[in-house]
Order: structure tokens, then C-alpha cells, then sequence
């Protein structure tokens, strides 16, 4: 079962997860930088949280894309 197509739309699947990590990304920093400025004395608690959900967030971007890369070579 070799079907090019088929592992295209896999691929595609995959990567999803590298989209849906750029936007809570960027959702999430933007988030953060309107609670210091609301509380710039938090600045250091918020900066952690923010770090360590950053961080959380891009290893499921990097699961997703070593996934799509390991169908397309693997397959093909």
C-alpha cells in the first residue's frame, strides 16, 4: 500500500499539528505580554509559565513534523 496520495494527505495530517502550535504560539505570547503589562511586577512568574508552556507547545510541533518527514521518506 504505496499510494503516493495517501501519504501526501497523511503528511499533510501531520503538519497540522505544526499550524495549530504557531497559532497558540503566538496566541499565547501575546497573552503574556498583556499581563505584564497590566502587572509588570508578575513579570518573572509570568515569564516561567509562559517559557515552559512555549516549550511544551513546540515539542508537539516537532512530534508532528518528525512524523510527516519519517511517512514521506519511508514510504515513498
Amino acid at each position: 500500500m504505496n499510494n503516493p496520495a495517501l501519504i501526501a494527505i497523511a503528511a499533510a495530517l501531520c503538519l497540522l499539528s505544526c499550524v495549530a502550535a504557531a497559532l497558540s504560539m503566538g496566541l499565547a505570547t501575546g497573552k503574556a505580554v498583556e499581563a505584564i503589562a497590566r502587572q509588570p511586577e508578575a513579570s518573572g512568574k509570568i515569564t516561567t509559565a509562559l517559557l515552559i508552556g512555549l516549550g511544551l507547545t513546540e515539542s508537539a510541533a516537532i512530534y508532528g513534523f518528525v512524523s510527516a518527514l519519517i511517512l514521506v521518506f519511508t514510504k515513498m
